[in-house]
């Protein structure tokens, strides 16, 4: 299955996609966090297991339906998280008093929609990432940047696949090693800064983040490469020296402009922004 994300009134989805069933799984807590619109997490989580119970009693086959899957959590790692089928959560939605029931809905209808367009032409999925970054303010600058970025991220990757690292848990451990040696901040840490929860990191850096992000990430697969890294140990090694590259670049270019390169400026709606000042 392929991990991704969608929008929903600037609230991130978490899904992934079953190439072999063709089904979308969506976080159905997720889900909730918007019905609920609550802006923590775990209160949403809680609001889901009390949710849970209610329909057990009622002997409802909802819960029966839902299935759990690994998604990305909030401190980036990979967790077990409850996950359903649109049709299933198009259902579970009827349980939730709430205003963006009908709007959840339609939204849930519409991703399907667009998954099966994508496959058809896979250009379509470019455009609509386009076209959200736009719509979160990103200049057309900061956008090019992020898919030569996200291009760069894809060639090491697929190094790591093709070399014995685990997609998951092994991905995160070498992602965070390399972020933690260049930004000098841990993936966490970073989000924590921004205020972010959910969100894709890399959606809320500046353009200079990504720059360095970049570089880390080049130059990892490219010692890598070298040495033919293989298994998790050789290529932590490579990921400490890839992020130390980008981290020698970014103090020189700090002591230069006097300027951090890490921020904690993020691309959040101004809502959430002030429950982060607070």
């Amino acid at each position: 299955m392929k991990p991704q994300s969608a929008l929903f009134e600037n609230h991130e989805i978490r899904r992934m996609y079953d190439e072999n069933t063709e089904t979308w799984f969506f976080s159905v807590i997720d889900i909730i966090q918007v019905l609920t619109q609550q802006s923590d997490y775990q209160t949403a989580r809680k609001y889901w297991n009390k949710l849970k119970e209610r329909l057990d009693r009622e002997g409802s086959q909802l819960v029966t339906n839902c299935h759990q899957l690994k998604m990305t959590a909030g401190d980036g790692k990979q967790r077990l998280t409850d996950v359903a089928t649109a049709e299933t959560l198009l259902r579970l939605v009827q349980s939730v008093p709430s205003p963006k029931a009908e709007p959840i809905k339609l939204w849930l209808a519409k991703v399907g929609y667009e998954r099966m367009q994508e496959l058809a032409d896979p250009a379509r999925s470019l455009d609509r990432a386009r076209e959200t970054w736009q719509k979160h303010g990103h200049s057309e600058k900061w956008i090019q940047q992020r898919m030569t970025g996200q291009e760069t991220r894809n060639k090491l990757t697929d190094y790591w696949a093709s070399h014995d690292i685990k997609k998951g848990e092994e991905y995160a451990i070498l992602t965070n090693i390399i972020h933690q040696e260049w930004a000098e901040v841990d993936i966490k840490s970073h989000k924590a800064m921004k205020g972010l929860q959910t969100q894709n990191l890399r959606d809320h850096m500046s353009e200079a983040e990504l720059i360095f992000t970049a570089l880390a990430e080049l130059a990892t697969r490219q010692i890598a490469e070298s040495v033919d890294a293989t298994g998790l140990g050789e290529n932590k090694k490579a990921a400490k020296t890839g992020g130390g590259i980008a981290k020698k670049a970014r103090l020189e270019l700090e002591e230069k402009t006097g300027n951090k390169v890490v921020s904690g400026d993020s691309y959040l709606p101004p809502d959430k922004q002030r429950l982060v000042q607070k």
